[in-house]
Protein backbone atom coordinates (compact mmCIF):
# COMPACT_ATOMS: atom_id res chain seq x y z
CA UNK A 1 0.00 0.00 0.00
CA UNK A 2 1.27 3.46 -0.90
CA UNK A 3 1.79 5.80 2.03
CA UNK A 4 -0.41 8.94 1.98
CA UNK A 5 1.24 12.16 0.84
CA UNK A 6 0.78 15.16 3.13
CA UNK A 7 -0.92 17.87 1.09
CA UNK A 8 -2.94 19.79 3.68
CA UNK A 9 -2.13 20.57 7.33
CA UNK A 10 -4.30 21.99 10.08
CA UNK A 11 -2.26 24.00 12.59
CA UNK A 12 -3.68 25.29 15.88
CA UNK A 13 -1.18 25.58 18.72
CA UNK A 14 -0.92 27.35 22.04
CA UNK A 15 2.84 26.73 22.36
CA UNK A 16 4.40 28.22 19.23
CA UNK A 17 7.93 26.96 19.88
CA UNK A 18 9.49 25.92 16.56
CA UNK A 19 6.20 26.48 14.71
CA UNK A 20 7.39 28.90 12.04
CA UNK A 21 10.34 26.74 10.98
CA UNK A 22 8.15 23.65 10.79
CA UNK A 23 5.47 25.48 8.81
CA UNK A 24 8.12 26.85 6.42
CA UNK A 25 9.26 23.31 5.77
CA UNK A 26 5.69 22.20 5.07
CA UNK A 27 5.11 25.13 2.73
CA UNK A 28 8.32 24.33 0.88
CA UNK A 29 6.85 20.92 0.10
CA UNK A 30 3.66 22.48 -1.23
CA UNK A 31 1.53 21.68 1.82
CA UNK A 32 -1.51 23.95 2.22
CA UNK A 33 -1.69 25.47 5.70
CA UNK A 34 -5.04 25.80 7.47
CA UNK A 35 -4.96 27.65 10.74
CA UNK A 36 -6.84 29.71 13.31
CA UNK A 37 -6.37 32.72 15.56
CA UNK A 38 -2.92 33.31 17.00
CA UNK A 39 -1.36 30.46 15.04
CA UNK A 40 -2.57 31.92 11.73
CA UNK A 41 -1.24 35.35 12.72
CA UNK A 42 2.18 33.95 13.65
CA UNK A 43 2.42 32.20 10.30
CA UNK A 44 1.28 35.26 8.33
CA UNK A 45 3.72 37.46 10.22
CA UNK A 46 6.44 35.06 9.07
CA UNK A 47 5.36 35.59 5.44
CA UNK A 48 3.59 32.28 4.97
CA UNK A 49 0.32 31.81 3.08
CA UNK A 50 -2.43 30.64 5.42
CA UNK A 51 -6.06 29.66 4.87
CA UNK A 52 -8.28 30.57 7.81
CA UNK A 53 -10.39 27.64 9.02
CA UNK A 54 -13.48 29.86 8.81
CA UNK A 55 -12.78 30.40 5.08
CA UNK A 56 -12.20 26.66 4.65
CA UNK A 57 -15.51 25.74 6.31
CA UNK A 58 -17.53 28.76 5.18
CA UNK A 59 -18.62 29.13 8.79
CA UNK A 60 -17.40 31.91 11.10
CA UNK A 61 -15.84 31.43 14.50
CA UNK A 62 -18.49 31.73 17.22
CA UNK A 63 -18.97 32.15 20.94
CA UNK A 64 -15.69 33.95 21.66
CA UNK A 65 -13.73 31.34 19.72
CA UNK A 66 -15.25 28.37 21.52
CA UNK A 67 -16.55 27.06 18.19
CA UNK A 68 -14.21 27.23 15.21
CA UNK A 69 -12.86 23.78 14.26
CA UNK A 70 -15.94 21.79 15.35
CA UNK A 71 -17.25 21.45 11.81
CA UNK A 72 -17.85 18.52 9.37
CA UNK A 73 -15.44 19.99 6.81
CA UNK A 74 -12.70 19.80 9.43
CA UNK A 75 -13.52 16.53 11.16
CA UNK A 76 -14.70 14.89 7.94
CA UNK A 77 -11.39 15.84 6.34
CA UNK A 78 -9.51 14.21 9.22
CA UNK A 79 -11.67 11.12 9.78
CA UNK A 80 -12.42 10.18 6.18
CA UNK A 81 -10.70 6.91 5.26
CA UNK A 82 -8.70 7.26 2.07
CA UNK A 83 -9.46 4.50 -0.42
CA UNK A 84 -12.86 3.78 1.13
CA UNK A 85 -15.38 4.34 -1.71
CA UNK A 86 -18.24 5.30 0.58
CA UNK A 87 -16.14 7.78 2.57
CA UNK A 88 -14.66 9.31 -0.55
CA UNK A 89 -18.11 9.64 -2.14
CA UNK A 90 -19.51 11.35 0.96
CA UNK A 91 -16.54 13.71 1.13
CA UNK A 92 -16.93 14.61 -2.53
CA UNK A 93 -20.68 15.14 -2.16
CA UNK A 94 -20.21 17.57 0.73
CA UNK A 95 -17.11 19.33 -0.52
CA UNK A 96 -14.85 17.93 2.20
CA UNK A 97 -11.14 18.11 1.42
CA UNK A 98 -8.76 15.67 3.16
CA UNK A 99 -6.59 16.98 5.99
CA UNK A 100 -3.41 14.91 6.18
CA UNK A 101 -1.54 16.48 9.08
CA UNK A 102 -2.94 17.83 12.36
CA UNK A 103 -0.58 19.96 14.46
CA UNK A 104 -2.30 20.83 17.73
CA UNK A 105 -1.20 21.51 21.26
CA UNK A 106 -3.70 22.43 23.89
CA UNK A 107 -4.72 25.47 25.89
CA UNK A 108 -2.35 25.66 28.88
CA UNK A 109 -4.81 24.41 31.47
CA UNK A 110 -2.17 22.87 33.77
CA UNK A 111 -0.04 26.03 33.73
CA UNK A 112 -3.10 28.19 34.38
CA UNK A 113 -4.01 26.14 37.45
CA UNK A 114 -0.39 26.18 38.66
CA UNK A 115 -0.46 29.98 38.62
CA UNK A 116 -3.42 29.96 40.99
CA UNK A 117 -5.87 31.45 38.49
CA UNK A 118 -9.50 32.02 39.39
CA UNK A 119 -12.04 29.27 38.78
CA UNK A 120 -13.63 30.88 35.70
CA UNK A 121 -10.25 31.60 34.13
CA UNK A 122 -9.29 27.96 34.58
CA UNK A 123 -12.56 26.90 32.95
CA UNK A 124 -11.85 29.09 29.91
CA UNK A 125 -8.49 27.33 29.55
CA UNK A 126 -10.14 23.94 29.10
CA UNK A 127 -9.61 23.14 25.43
CA UNK A 128 -12.52 21.49 23.60
CA UNK A 129 -11.73 21.66 19.90
CA UNK A 130 -8.08 20.73 20.37
CA UNK A 131 -8.65 17.36 22.05
CA UNK A 132 -11.36 16.55 19.50
CA UNK A 133 -8.97 17.24 16.62
CA UNK A 134 -6.18 15.26 18.23
CA UNK A 135 -8.36 12.24 18.95
CA UNK A 136 -9.83 12.26 15.45
CA UNK A 137 -6.40 12.40 13.81
CA UNK A 138 -5.02 9.73 16.13
CA UNK A 139 -7.94 7.44 15.38
CA UNK A 140 -7.36 7.80 11.64
CA UNK A 141 -3.57 7.47 11.90
CA UNK A 142 -3.70 5.06 8.95
CA UNK A 143 -4.02 8.18 6.79
CA UNK A 144 -3.31 11.17 9.05
CA UNK A 145 -0.26 12.38 10.96
CA UNK A 146 -0.91 13.96 14.37
CA UNK A 147 1.68 16.06 16.21
CA UNK A 148 1.01 17.32 19.74
CA UNK A 149 4.56 18.13 20.90
CA UNK A 150 6.90 20.65 19.31
CA UNK A 151 9.73 18.22 20.05
CA UNK A 152 8.29 15.91 17.35
CA UNK A 153 8.45 18.46 14.51
CA UNK A 154 11.94 17.29 13.64
CA UNK A 155 11.11 13.60 13.27
CA UNK A 156 8.17 14.46 10.99
CA UNK A 157 10.41 16.76 8.95
CA UNK A 158 12.99 13.99 8.57
CA UNK A 159 10.37 11.37 7.68
CA UNK A 160 8.72 13.58 5.05
CA UNK A 161 12.09 14.41 3.54
CA UNK A 162 13.07 10.75 3.35
CA UNK A 163 9.62 9.72 2.11
CA UNK A 164 9.14 12.50 -0.46
CA UNK A 165 6.21 13.97 1.44
CA UNK A 166 5.00 10.74 3.06
CA UNK A 167 5.53 9.26 6.50
CA UNK A 168 5.83 5.59 7.51
CA UNK A 169 2.93 3.89 9.28
CA UNK A 170 4.99 2.97 12.34
CA UNK A 171 5.76 6.68 12.91
CA UNK A 172 2.08 7.60 12.56
CA UNK A 173 1.18 4.93 15.10
CA UNK A 174 3.79 6.17 17.57
CA UNK A 175 2.56 9.75 17.16
CA UNK A 176 -1.04 8.58 17.64
CA UNK A 177 -0.05 6.87 20.91
CA UNK A 178 1.67 10.06 22.07
CA UNK A 179 -1.45 12.02 21.13
CA UNK A 180 -3.84 9.82 23.12
CA UNK A 181 -1.51 9.94 26.11
CA UNK A 182 -1.52 13.73 25.90
CA UNK A 183 -5.31 14.05 25.84
CA UNK A 184 -5.55 11.46 28.60
CA UNK A 185 -3.16 13.41 30.83
CA UNK A 186 -5.00 16.64 29.97
CA UNK A 187 -8.34 15.17 31.00
CA UNK A 188 -6.73 13.78 34.15
CA UNK A 189 -5.48 17.24 35.11
CA UNK A 190 -8.93 18.70 34.58
CA UNK A 191 -10.80 15.97 36.47
CA UNK A 192 -8.38 16.08 39.40
CA UNK A 193 -8.61 19.88 39.56
CA UNK A 194 -12.39 19.70 39.51
CA UNK A 195 -12.38 17.14 42.34
CA UNK A 196 -10.16 19.47 44.33
CA UNK A 197 -12.43 22.42 43.71
CA UNK A 198 -15.36 20.36 44.96
CA UNK A 199 -13.46 19.11 47.99
CA UNK A 200 -13.93 15.54 46.80
CA UNK A 201 -10.88 13.70 48.15
CA UNK A 202 -12.03 10.35 46.80
CA UNK A 203 -13.98 10.86 43.55
CA UNK A 204 -15.79 8.02 41.81
CA UNK A 205 -12.89 7.65 39.40
CA UNK A 206 -9.32 8.92 39.58
CA UNK A 207 -7.17 9.65 36.58
CA UNK A 208 -3.39 9.73 36.65
CA UNK A 209 -1.53 11.89 34.16
CA UNK A 210 2.24 12.34 34.10
CA UNK A 211 4.98 13.16 31.63
CA UNK A 212 8.23 11.27 31.12
CA UNK A 213 11.09 13.30 32.55
CA UNK A 214 13.85 10.76 32.12
CA UNK A 215 14.49 7.10 31.57
CA UNK A 216 16.57 5.53 34.31
CA UNK A 217 19.35 3.00 33.92
CA UNK A 218 17.32 0.56 35.98
CA UNK A 219 14.97 0.36 38.95
CA UNK A 220 15.64 -0.80 42.49
CA UNK A 221 17.73 -3.61 41.00
CA UNK A 222 19.54 -3.97 37.65
CA UNK A 223 16.99 -6.44 36.27
CA UNK A 224 14.13 -3.93 36.74
CA UNK A 225 13.37 -1.26 34.13
CA UNK A 226 12.42 2.21 35.42
CA UNK A 227 11.69 5.82 34.46
CA UNK A 228 10.83 9.08 36.20
CA UNK A 229 7.50 10.76 35.39
CA UNK A 230 6.41 14.18 36.61
CA UNK A 231 2.88 15.41 37.15
CA UNK A 232 3.43 19.12 36.62
CA UNK A 233 2.82 19.86 40.30
CA UNK A 234 4.85 22.73 41.72
CA UNK A 235 5.77 21.17 45.08
CA UNK A 236 9.55 21.71 45.45
CA UNK A 237 11.43 18.45 45.56
CA UNK A 238 13.51 15.97 43.65
CA UNK A 239 11.05 15.76 40.73
CA UNK A 240 11.19 19.53 40.13
CA UNK A 241 14.82 20.11 41.07
CA UNK A 242 17.65 21.26 38.82
CA UNK A 243 20.69 19.00 38.80
CA UNK A 244 23.80 21.17 38.84
CA UNK A 245 26.38 18.39 38.64
CA UNK A 246 27.01 14.69 38.97
CA UNK A 247 25.97 11.40 37.41
CA UNK A 248 22.47 10.56 36.31
CA UNK A 249 20.11 9.92 39.22
CA UNK A 250 19.11 6.33 39.82
CA UNK A 251 15.72 5.04 40.92
CA UNK A 252 17.00 4.57 44.49
CA UNK A 253 18.65 8.01 44.46
CA UNK A 254 15.34 9.63 43.57
CA UNK A 255 13.36 7.70 46.16
CA UNK A 256 15.85 8.35 48.95
CA UNK A 257 16.33 12.01 48.05
CA UNK A 258 12.59 12.59 48.14
CA UNK A 259 12.44 11.08 51.64
CA UNK A 260 15.38 13.18 52.82
CA UNK A 261 14.05 16.50 51.53
CA UNK A 262 10.56 15.94 52.92
CA UNK A 263 12.13 15.26 56.33
CA UNK A 264 14.25 18.43 56.59
CA UNK A 265 11.31 20.54 55.47
CA UNK A 266 9.68 19.72 58.82
CA UNK A 267 12.02 22.07 60.73
CA UNK A 268 12.13 25.85 61.07
CA UNK A 269 15.74 25.89 62.32
CA UNK A 270 18.68 25.01 60.04
CA UNK A 271 18.39 21.23 59.66
CA UNK A 272 20.24 18.42 57.92
CA UNK A 273 19.10 14.85 57.29
CA UNK A 274 21.33 12.02 56.12
CA UNK A 275 19.31 9.21 54.52
CA UNK A 276 20.11 5.64 53.57
CA UNK A 277 17.53 3.38 51.93
CA UNK A 278 14.75 5.91 52.62
CA UNK A 279 15.45 5.88 56.38
CA UNK A 280 17.33 8.61 58.25
CA UNK A 281 20.67 7.58 59.74
CA UNK A 282 21.19 11.04 61.25
CA UNK A 283 19.14 14.22 61.67
CA UNK A 284 20.01 17.40 63.51
CA UNK A 285 19.20 21.07 63.86
CA UNK A 286 21.97 23.58 64.48
CA UNK A 287 23.11 27.17 64.49
CA UNK A 288 24.35 26.83 60.91
CA UNK A 289 24.18 24.26 58.15
CA UNK A 290 27.73 23.13 58.86
CA UNK A 291 26.86 22.73 62.54
CA UNK A 292 23.70 20.76 61.75
CA UNK A 293 25.58 18.49 59.31
CA UNK A 294 28.36 17.73 61.80
CA UNK A 295 25.79 16.84 64.45
CA UNK A 296 23.69 14.70 62.10
CA UNK A 297 26.78 12.74 61.06
CA UNK A 298 27.56 11.71 64.64
CA UNK A 299 24.42 9.56 64.90
CA UNK A 300 25.60 6.87 62.48
CA UNK A 301 28.71 7.85 60.46
CA UNK A 302 29.10 4.29 59.15
CA UNK A 303 25.67 4.18 57.51
CA UNK A 304 26.10 7.76 56.25
CA UNK A 305 28.73 6.53 53.78
CA UNK A 306 27.14 6.60 50.32
CA UNK A 307 24.01 8.27 51.65
CA UNK A 308 21.82 11.23 50.72
CA UNK A 309 22.23 14.62 52.41
CA UNK A 310 19.29 17.04 52.53
CA UNK A 311 19.41 20.62 53.80
CA UNK A 312 16.57 23.04 54.49
CA UNK A 313 18.75 26.10 53.85
CA UNK A 314 20.98 27.04 50.90
CA UNK A 315 24.18 25.00 50.76
CA UNK A 316 27.20 27.15 51.62
CA UNK A 317 30.92 26.62 51.12
CA UNK A 318 31.87 25.50 54.67
CA UNK A 319 29.05 22.92 54.74
CA UNK A 320 29.95 21.65 51.28
CA UNK A 321 33.59 21.27 52.36
CA UNK A 322 32.48 19.07 55.27
CA UNK A 323 30.13 16.98 53.14
CA UNK A 324 32.87 16.47 50.58
CA UNK A 325 34.99 14.66 53.18
CA UNK A 326 32.68 11.63 52.97
CA UNK A 327 31.45 9.72 49.94
CA UNK A 328 27.91 11.00 49.34
CA UNK A 329 25.57 10.03 46.51
CA UNK A 330 23.26 13.08 46.41
CA UNK A 331 22.99 16.48 48.07
CA UNK A 332 19.70 18.38 47.81
CA UNK A 333 19.08 21.93 49.04
CA UNK A 334 16.95 24.94 48.13
CA UNK A 335 20.04 26.60 46.59
CA UNK A 336 23.84 26.49 46.55
CA UNK A 337 26.34 29.35 46.57
CA UNK A 338 29.48 29.66 44.44
CA UNK A 339 31.73 28.48 47.26
CA UNK A 340 29.65 25.30 47.58
CA UNK A 341 29.87 24.67 43.84
CA UNK A 342 33.63 25.11 43.99
CA UNK A 343 33.90 22.69 46.91
CA UNK A 344 31.98 20.03 44.99
CA UNK A 345 33.74 20.65 41.67
CA UNK A 346 36.31 17.93 42.42
CA UNK A 347 33.51 15.48 43.22
CA UNK A 348 32.43 14.91 39.63
CA UNK A 349 30.06 12.05 40.37
CA UNK A 350 28.28 13.68 43.33
CA UNK A 351 24.79 14.73 42.29
CA UNK A 352 23.86 18.21 43.47
CA UNK A 353 20.19 19.21 43.24
CA UNK A 354 18.67 22.61 43.94
CA UNK A 355 14.92 23.09 44.30
CA UNK A 356 14.34 26.81 44.71
CA UNK A 357 12.25 26.23 47.84
CA UNK A 358 11.01 23.77 50.43
CA UNK A 359 7.91 21.55 50.33
CA UNK A 360 5.20 22.55 52.79
CA UNK A 361 4.94 19.70 55.33
CA UNK A 362 1.41 20.80 56.25
CA UNK A 363 0.11 20.81 52.66
CA UNK A 364 -3.12 18.87 52.20
CA UNK A 365 -2.12 16.67 49.29
CA UNK A 366 -2.72 13.08 48.25
CA UNK A 367 -0.31 10.20 47.72
CA UNK A 368 -0.83 7.26 45.38
CA UNK A 369 0.71 3.80 45.66
CA UNK A 370 0.23 0.92 43.27
CA UNK A 371 -0.78 -2.55 44.38
CA UNK A 372 -1.63 -5.59 42.28
CA UNK A 373 -4.74 -4.66 40.32
CA UNK A 374 -5.22 -1.21 41.78
CA UNK A 375 -4.03 1.80 43.72
CA UNK A 376 -4.06 3.00 47.31
CA UNK A 377 -4.90 6.69 47.59
CA UNK A 378 -4.48 8.55 50.86
CA UNK A 379 -3.89 12.00 52.24
CA UNK A 380 -0.24 12.89 52.78
CA UNK A 381 0.79 12.62 56.43
CA UNK A 382 0.68 16.35 57.15
CA UNK A 383 -0.10 15.85 60.82
CA UNK A 384 2.05 17.79 63.28
CA UNK A 385 2.17 17.75 67.04
CA UNK A 386 2.72 20.99 68.97
CA UNK A 387 3.57 21.57 72.60
CA UNK A 388 -0.07 22.28 73.45
CA UNK A 389 -1.08 18.86 72.06
CA UNK A 390 1.05 16.90 74.53
CA UNK A 391 -0.56 15.15 77.50
CA UNK A 392 1.75 14.32 80.40
CA UNK A 393 0.67 10.99 81.89
CA UNK A 394 3.50 10.24 84.32
CA UNK A 395 4.25 11.46 87.81
CA UNK A 396 7.39 13.19 86.61
CA UNK A 397 6.92 16.21 84.37
CA UNK A 398 9.34 16.55 81.46
CA UNK A 399 11.80 19.45 81.63
CA UNK A 400 11.73 22.26 79.06
CA UNK A 401 14.80 20.76 77.38
CA UNK A 402 13.18 17.34 77.26
CA UNK A 403 10.01 18.76 75.74
CA UNK A 404 11.98 20.42 72.98
CA UNK A 405 13.80 17.19 72.20
CA UNK A 406 10.59 15.14 72.42
CA UNK A 407 8.94 17.26 69.73
CA UNK A 408 12.09 17.07 67.59
CA UNK A 409 12.31 13.28 67.95
CA UNK A 410 8.63 12.73 67.18
CA UNK A 411 8.91 14.86 64.03
CA UNK A 412 11.85 12.75 62.86
CA UNK A 413 9.97 9.57 63.81
CA UNK A 414 7.28 10.47 61.30
CA UNK A 415 9.84 9.87 58.51
CA UNK A 416 11.25 6.55 59.78
CA UNK A 417 9.83 3.25 58.54
CA UNK A 418 7.63 1.47 61.08
CA UNK A 419 8.18 0.18 63.66
CA UNK A 420 10.14 3.34 64.39
CA UNK A 421 12.11 4.39 67.46
CA UNK A 422 14.17 7.60 67.62
CA UNK A 423 16.49 8.67 70.46
CA UNK A 424 17.42 12.35 70.49
CA UNK A 425 19.40 14.76 72.62
CA UNK A 426 19.92 18.52 72.17
CA UNK A 427 18.33 18.55 68.72
CA UNK A 428 20.37 15.61 67.41
CA UNK A 429 19.30 12.04 66.72
CA UNK A 430 21.54 9.73 68.73
CA UNK A 431 19.92 6.42 67.83
CA UNK A 432 17.39 5.30 65.20
CA UNK A 433 15.66 1.93 64.94
CA UNK A 434 13.66 1.40 61.75
CA UNK A 435 11.45 -1.11 60.01
CA UNK A 436 11.41 -3.89 62.59
CA UNK A 437 8.53 -6.28 63.10
CA UNK A 438 8.83 -5.76 66.86
CA UNK A 439 8.90 -2.33 68.52
CA UNK A 440 11.15 -3.61 71.29
CA UNK A 441 13.64 -4.75 68.63
CA UNK A 442 13.62 -1.25 67.15
CA UNK A 443 14.39 0.14 70.61
CA UNK A 444 17.27 -2.29 71.11
CA UNK A 445 18.72 -1.81 67.63
CA UNK A 446 18.66 1.97 67.99
CA UNK A 447 20.44 1.69 71.34
CA UNK A 448 22.99 -0.78 69.98
CA UNK A 449 23.81 1.42 66.99
CA UNK A 450 24.15 4.40 69.33
CA UNK A 451 26.59 2.53 71.58
CA UNK A 452 28.67 1.54 68.59
CA UNK A 453 28.77 5.11 67.23
CA UNK A 454 29.62 6.46 70.68
CA UNK A 455 32.52 4.04 71.08
CA UNK A 456 33.96 4.96 67.70
CA UNK A 457 33.65 8.65 68.60
CA UNK A 458 35.58 8.01 71.80
CA UNK A 459 32.70 9.02 74.09
CA UNK A 460 32.83 7.85 77.72
CA UNK A 461 29.21 6.68 77.62
CA UNK A 462 26.55 5.95 74.99
CA UNK A 463 24.90 9.06 73.57
CA UNK A 464 21.51 7.64 74.52
CA UNK A 465 22.28 8.32 78.20
CA UNK A 466 20.14 11.33 79.09
CA UNK A 467 18.30 11.28 75.77
CA UNK A 468 14.58 11.26 75.00
CA UNK A 469 12.88 8.60 72.90
CA UNK A 470 10.04 8.78 70.38
CA UNK A 471 7.86 5.94 69.14
CA UNK A 472 5.76 6.30 65.99
CA UNK A 473 2.92 4.25 67.53
CA UNK A 474 1.89 3.10 70.99
CA UNK A 475 3.87 0.61 73.02
CA UNK A 476 1.72 -2.55 73.03
CA UNK A 477 3.68 -3.79 76.04
CA UNK A 478 6.02 -2.16 78.51
CA UNK A 479 9.07 -4.06 77.15
CA UNK A 480 9.82 -1.52 74.40
CA UNK A 481 9.67 1.34 76.87
CA UNK A 482 11.86 -0.53 79.37
CA UNK A 483 14.42 -1.18 76.62
CA UNK A 484 14.55 2.58 76.06
CA UNK A 485 14.96 3.17 79.78
CA UNK A 486 17.82 0.66 79.86
CA UNK A 487 19.47 2.62 77.04
CA UNK A 488 19.42 5.71 79.24
CA UNK A 489 16.38 7.62 77.97
CA UNK A 490 14.78 9.92 80.52
CA UNK A 491 11.60 10.95 78.69
CA UNK A 492 9.26 9.32 76.19
CA UNK A 493 6.84 10.57 73.52
CA UNK A 494 4.33 8.20 71.98
CA UNK A 495 0.76 8.33 70.63
CA UNK A 496 -0.88 6.23 73.34
CA UNK A 497 -4.10 4.31 72.75
CA UNK A 498 -2.98 0.80 73.70
CA UNK A 499 -5.19 -1.46 75.82
CA UNK A 500 -2.15 -1.64 78.11
CA UNK A 501 -1.53 2.11 78.38
CA UNK A 502 -1.97 1.94 82.15
CA UNK A 503 0.66 -0.82 82.37
CA UNK A 504 3.09 1.17 80.22
CA UNK A 505 2.51 4.35 82.26
CA UNK A 506 3.12 2.44 85.48
CA UNK A 507 6.37 1.06 84.07
CA UNK A 508 7.44 4.58 83.11
CA UNK A 509 6.69 5.81 86.63
CA UNK A 510 8.61 2.95 88.19
CA UNK A 511 11.62 3.74 85.94
CA UNK A 512 11.40 7.45 86.80
CA UNK A 513 10.65 8.45 83.21
CA UNK A 514 8.57 11.38 82.05
CA UNK A 515 6.11 10.41 79.32
CA UNK A 516 3.81 12.40 77.09
CA UNK A 517 1.10 11.17 74.72
CA UNK A 518 0.36 12.81 71.40
CA UNK A 519 -2.89 11.15 70.34
CA UNK A 520 -1.45 10.97 66.81
CA UNK A 521 0.53 8.12 65.32
CA UNK A 522 2.88 8.20 62.32
CA UNK A 523 3.04 4.75 60.71
CA UNK A 524 5.20 4.82 57.57
CA UNK A 525 5.24 1.64 55.53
Amino acid sequence: MNEPVIRRALISVSDKTGLVDFARFLASRGVELLSTGGSAKALRDAGLAVVEVSDHTGFPEMLDGRVKTLHPKVHGGILGIRGNPQHEAAMAAHGIDPIDLVVVNLYPFEATVAKGAAFEHCIENIDIGGPALIRAAAKNHQDVVVVVDASDYQIVTEAMTAGNGTTPLDLRRRLAAIAYARTGAYDAAISNWFAGQLGDAFPRRIAVGAELKQSLRYGENPHQAAALYVTGATRPGVATARQLQGKELSFNNINDTDAAFELVAEFDQPAVAIIKHANPCGVAVGESMADAYAKALTCDPVSAFGGIVALNRPLDGPTAEEIAQLFTEVVIAPAADDAALAAFARKKNLRLLVTGGLPDPTEKAMTLRSISGGYLLQARDSGRVALADLKVVTKRQPTAEELEDLLFAFRVCKHVKSNAIVYAKRGITVGIGAGQMSRVDSSRIAAWKSREASEKAGLKEPATIGSVVASDAFFPFADGLLAAAEAGATAVIQPGGSMRDAEVIAAADEAGLAMVLTGMRHFRH
